[in-house]
């Protein structure tokens, strides 16, 4: 039992170090506290610090994470499996219930901050290249879901993540996982090369990007009558990445009413899905936690609470290094690897091109353009590092009215795309 308890206690404190460190040095924090929580996931499930357990015990867990405890001890009474499978399956228990708590707990924290009515007033510019960036994104995804269907496991689970990483990012990705009940090697892989693939396009981004986009699509022509207010909000984004004082008397107590209200959230969820026992129970959990975290967000007194977006991307760290640790890239690098790396490749740069040819269509310029697809492929957190590259703050605003929209938008549609799916 001290063991699982030193278990989960490294799962909520290591990413502390992650955000110490990230903090401390800027070359770590343009990688970014997620990265480095997967890849120490990795390399924790790689080099085999966690027992496997027997090979029966591997066959008996058919692609759960654990065992039920009645079936575990049954199967240890009979002899079929070894005794020292039980501390196996306590790793595995901790390893399932952790994302099971820290998502839903997580996606509240996100959206509370989140004064959309504010946001939509200053963007109006952008309106349009947010609209054809979905349209883009629901397009190829489904295109690749067509086209890769046959030979990649649960492919329509796979589209609705790409759906809600492509319109949201990280969190509606992984909310999505929880909703669709994807595998969690599978979910491991595409998460390994979606950061691959995406740290690419970051780095192509804040490089050649402005200068490529710029010659294709009209210039930035500056908006008049943007007031001081534009200016406070774009001032507030250079923020969504600094974890500095949540700690402190002032922040924590209040940052605990936030967690408390979430708790509420997720408890008034699981109500929700009781009444619904035809739809599976994460999928309406998943959704109803949305719904009523953007009503959350319009209550002043919630909005107000300063550093619930970092206390919710905390939870997604600690989500992120005990889902990884789970996984075994000697084992997982074989399978499918060659379709998963298309589809991913696929869905990222064919989204961006169909992007980019609507935006050609519709004259968005080049600014624009860039700093949506910015928001919506990497979310809010990267859009002062693009508009930086871009050297124009005017467009702060609109990629993150961009990402809002998308992190609000992400479940909805990565649920319905996938079930839409479903039936091909």
């Amino acid at each position: 039992m001290i063991k699982i308890i030193l278990l989960v206690i490294f799962y909520f404190t290591f990413p502390l170090i992650i955000i110490y460190f990230c903090q401390k040095w800027s070359i770590l924090q343009k990688l970014g506290t997620i990265v480095f929580a997967y890849l120490f996931g990795l390399l924790i499930g790689t080099v085999g610090i966690f027992p496997q357990g027997s090979h029966q015990y591997k066959l008996s867990l058919q692609g759960r994470a654990a065992l039920p405890k009645t079936e575990i001890e049954s199967l240890i009474s009979k002899g079929i499996i070894p005794v020292e499978d039980r501390f196996v399956n306590q790793i595995g228990n901790v390893q399932d219930l952790i994302p099971s708590v820290v998502i839903p707990l997580a996606f509240p924290l996100l959206l509370f901050s989140l004064n959309l009515k504010r946001w939509l007033k200053y963007a109006k510019k952008g309106f349009i290249s947010v609209a054809l960036a979905i349209i883009a994104g629901l397009i190829m995804v489904t295109a690749g879901f067509f086209i890769w269907k046959d030979s990649i496991p649960d492919s329509w689970k796979l589209a609705g993540m790409f759906e809600g990483i492509y319109t949201g990012g990280t969190p509606n990705f992984v909310a999505i996982k929880m909703a669709l009940n994807v595998d969690p090697n599978l979910f491991v892989i595409v998460s390994t090369y979606d950061m691959v693939i995406g740290a690419g396009l970051v780095v192509f981004f804040i490089t050649i990007a402005p200068r490529i986009f710029r010659f294709i699509l009209p210039k930035f022509t500056e908006e008049k009558g943007i007031s001081v207010e534009a200016s406070i909000i774009a001032k507030e984004t250079d923020n969504l990445d600094d974890f500095s004082g949540m700690l402190n008397k002032k922040t924590i107590l209040p940052l605990l009413k936030a967690l408390g209200i979430s708790v509420v959230i997720f408890a008034i969820s699981g109500g929700i899905s009781l009444l619904l026992p035809m739809i599976p129970q994460m999928v309406v959990v998943i959704l109803s936690i949305t719904t009523l975290a953007i009503l959350a967000s319009m209550i002043k007194s919630i909005n107000k609470i300063e550093k619930t977006f970092q206390l919710g991307m905390y939870l997604i760290l600690v989500f992120s290094l005990t889902i990884a640790s789970m996984a075994d890239l000697k084992a997982m690098f074989g399978i499918g690897m060659l379709n998963l790396i298309l589809f991913i490749t696929w869905c990222y740069f064919g989204s961006l091109i169909l992007h980019l040819i609507l935006a050609k269509i519709f004259r968005i310029d080049a600014d624009n353009f860039l700093i949506t697809a910015t928001a919506f492929i990497f979310s809010p957190p990267f859009v002062p590092l693009v508009a930086n590259a871009l050297k124009n703050k005017d467009v702060i605003v609109t990629g993150i009215t961009g990402g809002i929209i998308g992190y609000i938008l992400g479940n909805y549609f990565g649920v319905a795309l996938a079930y839409f799916l479903k039936g091909f």
